[in-house]
């Protein structure tokens, strides 16, 4: 029998081609050496008729040297292989062929079951070989036992994560499913398969994980800041958010069987990636202004959420302090931007921010462990007399760079303390914008909380100018003004 087919139908990965017999080393020979030789005739004649589509011949060729030699993986593999093909040739023969040359013989499914035989018993005897995996899985999807051929897959990728030939199938067999549900049901109707097991909605961007379960994106990673295991089978994940990435087909099946459900959750997501723009997300660590650059490591579950969520949105934030008499949210803040992003293997996030503007909490809430804030963007009052405050900034700019030239110099010994001031020189704008140079002018000394804060209240630039410079002054005289 050829094995010619239409090029459209079912396609399975894996059987190209069949595995070579090799000699085995002195004396690891379960056989004599004429036996032997025989079965190697065997197979390797089985092999070629295979790589010539002539699939009854080889698995007559196979079945002979399993006579002699039975239980050889090698020998089984490729009878498995063999009995797929006519199978798989079969089903997609046109029916206008069978009605003008009719074949005789077993039926494709009897094939299939005679593919799954074999394929099991090679697992049995090479369970920690991706080969076994991809014949049973194969001999399972042309007995259309679709789930159990899928749960054979992710059970091979256990074994490698990485194997190709898998990773092809598993997209394989998503496309049949698809396509079977398509031309029987039409429009697939809603059951609670397609729901995610965490959130019990709709899964959106739905990442299936190595032991075969599916979740929302956002719902597993939110569930691994706590434990790196299944949610559901407790399976130890080797995962991450920024390798990982959606099951197309799946989502492609929920986007198109239930669009209006689908277009609700994806407005609920972007919702929390992108809350609007007064609306914004809160890490509560200390108080920061305007022209400060510096790292930030996250490690607790609510924010590692946080930061997944910010950097799928506008990369920004808001950092708070708490007040120490009340212990609620000070009135202003200052929002930040993460200008880097980088994940760890353990979850953690290293990043590197800068901030941006001032602003004042009109009222807060938790939003999934953290807070979120409708704020109030804050900016100086216009100055009375502008061309006088621009002065005052043009000579508090010649006297900063002064006093960073003398500070660079006395911290020449000091490689830590040189760092810093560069980097706060890095960060000075011009002098053409007097606001945000009045907050860099606060940056260049180490001020408290409680000041950090003040000059946050503070809406006159010329004021702000006149505390950075007393500032500095106490600064490198070697005191602190209180």
């Amino acid at each position: 029998m050829s094995g010619e087919a239409s090029s459209s139908g079912l396609v399975l990965e894996g059987l190209d081609d069949v595995e070579d017999y090799i000699w085995p080393n002195e004396g690891e020979r379960s056989l004599s050496r004429d036996r032997f030789s025989h079965v190697f005739e065997l197979v390797q004649n089985g092999n070629e008729a295979f790589r010539e589509n002539r699939f009854e011949e080889a698995i007559n060729c196979y079945s002979r040297a399993n006579n002699i030699k039975p239980g050889d993986p090698i020998i089984l593999g490729n009878r498995s292989a063999a009995f797929s093909r006519i199978s798989q040739f079969l089903k997609q023969r046109p029916a206008s062929a069978s009605e003008y040359k009719p074949l005789n013989g077993l039926d494709p499914t009897i094939h299939a079951e005679l593919a799954l035989k074999d394929a099991e018993k090679v697992m049995n005897l090479r369970n920690n070989s991706v080969n076994p995996f991809m014949l049973k899985a194969n001999a399972l999807i042309l007995l259309e036992k679709y789930e159990l051929a899928r749960d054979v897959i992710l059970s091979g990728l256990q074994v490698d994560p990485f194997s190709n030939p898998l990773r092809a199938s598993l997209h394989n067999l998503e496309r049949i499913v698809a396509n079977t549900l398509r031309r029987s049901f039409g429009k697939t109707e809603r059951s609670d398969e397609f729901n995610c097991t965490l959130c019990l909605k709709l899964l959106y961007e739905p990442v299936t994980t190595p032991c075969g379960h599916s979740f929302c994106r956002s719902c597993l990673f939110q569930s691994m800041d706590r434990s790196n295991r299944c949610p559901l089978c407790r399976t130890v994940l080797f995962i991450s958010s920024r390798t990982c990435s959606i099951s197309v087909t799946l989502n492609n099946i929920v986007q198109k069987n239930f669009p209006e459900e689908y277009a609700e959750r994806k407005s609920e997501h972007e919702s929390l990636t992108n809350p609007g723009v007064d609306l914004i997300p809160l890490f509560v660590m200390d108080v920061v202004i305007p022209c400060q650059k510096f790292p930030l490591h996250i490690f607790e579950p609510r924010y590692r959420l946080m930061v997944r969520r910010i950097m799928e949105g506008n990369h920004r934030m808001g950092m708070v302090i708490l007040d120490s008499a009340t212990g609620s949210l000070v009135d202003f803040a200052c929002e930040v931007e993460i200008t880097d992003c980088e994940p760890l293997p353990d979850g953690r996030f290293y990043l590197e921010v800068e901030s941006r503007r001032r602003f004042r909490i009109l009222h807060s809430w938790d939003q999934d462990g953290y807070r979120v804030a409708e704020v109030d963007w804050v900016q100086d009052d216009p100055p009375k007399r502008k061309a006088e405050l621009q002065d005052i900034t043009n000579n508090a700019a010649e006297y900063a760079q002064s006093w960073l030239r003398r500070a660079k110099e006395a911290a020449r010994q000091d490689r830590r303390r040189l760092e810093k001031l560069l980097n706060v020189e890095a960060m000075m704008p011009t002098p053409l914008d007097p606001e945000r140079f009045s907050f860099w002018l606060a940056t260049l000394s180490d001020r408290r909380p409680h000041e950090k804060l003040e000059l946050l209240r503070i809406r006159d630039t010329e004021e702000r100018i006149k505390r950075g410079l007393v500032y500095l002054s106490a600064a490198e005289q070697g005191c602190r003004v209180q």
